[in-house]
């Protein structure tokens, strides 16, 4: 029975389609059938497998677009060091026949929800990396004041918060000093971003555990104006007297392992390159 697969491209990093066409064109004469994420009909169908082509960006943005369908994805990597991405271009057809008769694993990646609580309205988006709050008006300091399941955490002056999946661990969390987790872990880490005291590094929490970040008044008693970014992509504007509440969705992000190595194999590879 032939397999249903949908194709979500960067058009910036597969100019002229050139990779997304070969794919195509090799499914189809392999009598599976394809749809693009540009196709309309892509939308009514519901696919077997989506392969994304382009890096880790396209492979969040993809995951985003797709939660609701829950369709296991892989990626092709045409980015650069490509944590999330399974497939490189030199062995693009021994990957394609395997997808094609099944010969691979299945993985369950944790995403986050966040509700922000604005004044008299709400919004709430989804994550499979991080929540990052960070600043959005002219530069300066942001306090934050965190609770765990509703008990006071701790208040930390910092240039943001970056609240992460052990998925997005190798993202913004790596480069604010965060640690790598490896990505099947069951875990939510907060990690400030050049926090402005000595004292404050990553928290690691249970993925049971509801964190909720609240803006208070600015150290001059002012305004505070920050940003929820989910992903990197959509974000939502919070002031002083705003709240954003995080926890573990119920969706997850299923990802197709064609490789049997481990995290720290792979980890090996992408330090060393």
């Amino acid at each position: 029975m032939a397999k249903r697969f949908l194709i979500y491209t960067n058009r910036q990093k597969d100019k002229g389609l050139t990779v997304t066409e070969y794919i195509r064109s090799y499914l189809e004469s392999r009598g599976q059938r394809v749809f693009l994420n540009t196709d309309e009909a892509d939308r009514r169908e519901t696919a077997d497998c989506m392969i994304v082509l382009g890096g880790d960006g396209t492979m969040l943005r993809a995951a985003r677009e797709t939660r609701e369908r829950n369709i296991p994805i892989i990626g092709v990597n045409l980015g650069t060091l490509g944590y999330m991405t399974e497939i490189e271009p030199d062995h693009l057809e021994e990957a394609l026949e395997r997808l094609i008769t099944g010969d691979y694993e299945r993985e369950s990646r944790m995403m986050l929800h966040g509700r922000a609580y604005l004044k008299g309205n709400e919004a709430e988006d989804w994550a499979l990396n991080d929540i990052v709050i960070a600043r959005s008006g002219p530069l300066q300091i942001i306090r934050f004041n965190i609770y765990v399941n509703g008990q006071f955490l701790n208040a930390y002056c910092a240039d943001g918060m970056i609240v992460t999946t052990p998925t997005g661990s190798t993202g913004y969390n790596l480069s604010a000093g965060g640690p790598l987790v490896a990505p099947q872990a069951k875990l939510i880490m907060l990690t400030p971003i050049c926090p402005h005291t000595l004292n404050q590094r990553s928290i690691i929490l249970s993925p049971e555990d509801v964190i909720e970040i609240e803006i208070p008044q600015g150290a001059d008693g002012g305004m505070q104006t920050v940003e929820a970014s989910f992903d990197g992509s959509r974000g939502i504007p919070l002031c002083t007297g705003d709240r954003i509440r995080i926890m573990q969705s119920q969706k997850v992000t299923e990802f197709i392992r064609l490789n049997r190595v481990s995290f720290l194999e792979v980890l090996h590879g992408k330090l060393s390159d």
